[in-house]
């Protein structure tokens, strides 16, 4: 059979099987096998086939990109030691940390308002017993005039003190009182008396008539006063006679002399303090110079000596040498003294010797400076 022949009976046949529906059924069945076969190779790409391993390859190069980069980079020092927190221990430890309750109240410490007593300790100063209480010293001495007399030398042991509970002064009400004039002399205003509440004074008292018991205590906030002052005035040698008052150490006469230079020095061998300081807030003008009973005492200046003996006040033993350019200088709490009225001095001569006369606490030299223009100066601004 020649290849045309072939060709003639293979399309008879497909002709017929196309009229039988045979074709149309196998091609069906054809499209449905390859539908089948590509879910099955879909399902073993994902599970079990390429997909897996290419994952798995992927992983493995990452894995070793991360280590390269790891070890390029430099290794950190391990930390030494075990670290944890420390057990938590106490009485309330089994039941943890627990809010005790608190039955009292704290209530905040208020202002004092009223006077109260101090007695003086041994040791004691006006400075540190006004540090004591928040006080400036000058309020203690204004405090307890009856006392101390504007004078810290006369504080003692023993002594029963005011301490006022804000700075100002004390004063005691007398018959006849204005309380207009009162607060004027102490520089406030009649209503900062009446409204402080340590007074107990009605808010509506009349300052002209305040129906105030004679003997009352009042105190005066912010108040101040010029202190009393009971040492040696300037005593010249044209008027020596000034200081009789003073006791009597004072000379009568008038006396030519040596006049000073101008410059001092230490009229002791020590040059320390050994007591109160110069401070005008506690009316000490002069400096209590260190030094034990019987060390030697020199004239600063040259001068003429114009007040030689007790003095009256406090003061003890004194020697007074005006120096005939304004100035003066004043020794005292002496324990001897080596010259006289009218004597004339030289700078450098021993004039007496330190001791503890008057009111003192112990050996020590009270040494002030005075110019008959400025004053009570300040000695540690003139001694070298």
């Amino acid at each position: 059979m020649d290849e045309t022949a072939r060709t003639t009976g293979l399309a008879r046949w497909t002709e017929k099987l196309a009229t039988w529906g045979v074709l149309e059924f196998a091609m069906r069945l054809g499209g449905h096998v390859v539908v089948l076969a590509l879910l099955a190779a879909g399902v073993w790409f994902f599970s079990g086939g390429a997909l897996p391993r290419l994952l798995a390859e992927g992983q493995n190069t990452g894995a070793v990109a991360l280590a390269a980069a790891a070890e390029a980079q430099p290794t950190p020092t391990p930390m030494s030691g075990t670290y944890s927190l420390p057990p938590f221990s106490g009485p309330n430890a089994a039941q943890g940390i627990v809010r005790a309750v608190i039955w009292h109240t704290d209530v905040p410490t208020r202002p004092r308002e009223e006077v109260i007593k101090y007695k003086v300790q041994p040791g004691d100063t006006v400075f540190g017993i006004a540090e004591k209480f928040g006080l400036k010293p000058e309020t203690i001495l204004w405090g307890n005039y009856n006392i101390l007399a504007d004078d810290p030398h006369r504080l003692r042991p023993g002594q029963e003190l005011n301490i006022l509970p804000v700075d100002g002064t004390y004063y005691e009400w007398h018959a006849g009182d204005n309380l207009r004039v009162v607060a004027k002399f102490f520089g406030v205003s009649p209503e900062e008396i009446i409204n402080y509440p340590g007074n107990h004074l009605p808010p509506n008292t009349d300052p002209e008539h305040p129906n105030i018991k004679p003997g009352t205590w009042l105190i005066v906030p912010g108040g101040h006063r010029a202190f009393v002052s009971w040492s040696a005035p300037q005593i010249s040698r044209k008027n020596p006679a000034v200081a009789k008052i003073l006791g009597p150490g004072s000379c009568g006469k008038v006396y030519e002399g040596p006049i000073g230079t101008g410059t001092f020095i230490w009229p002791t061998t020590l040059h320390y303090l050994s007591g109160y300081d110069y401070s005008p807030a506690i009316n000490h003008y002069g400096i209590d110079i260190a030094g034990k009973l019987g060390y030697p005492v020199y004239a600063v200046d040259n001068g003429v000596v114009v007040y030689a003996g007790w003095n009256n006040w406090g003061y003890g033993n004194v020697i007074v040498i005006d120096h005939g350019n304004g100035w003066q200088s004043l020794y005292a709490h002496l324990s001897r003294i080596l010259v006289g009225c009218g004597q004339a001095v030289y700078q450098g001569d021993m004039i007496g010797a330190i001791g503890s006369t008057g009111r003192s606490t112990g050996p020590h030299l009270h040494f002030e400076l005075r110019h008959e223009k400025y004053g009570k100066v300040n000695p540690w601004n003139f001694l070298p």
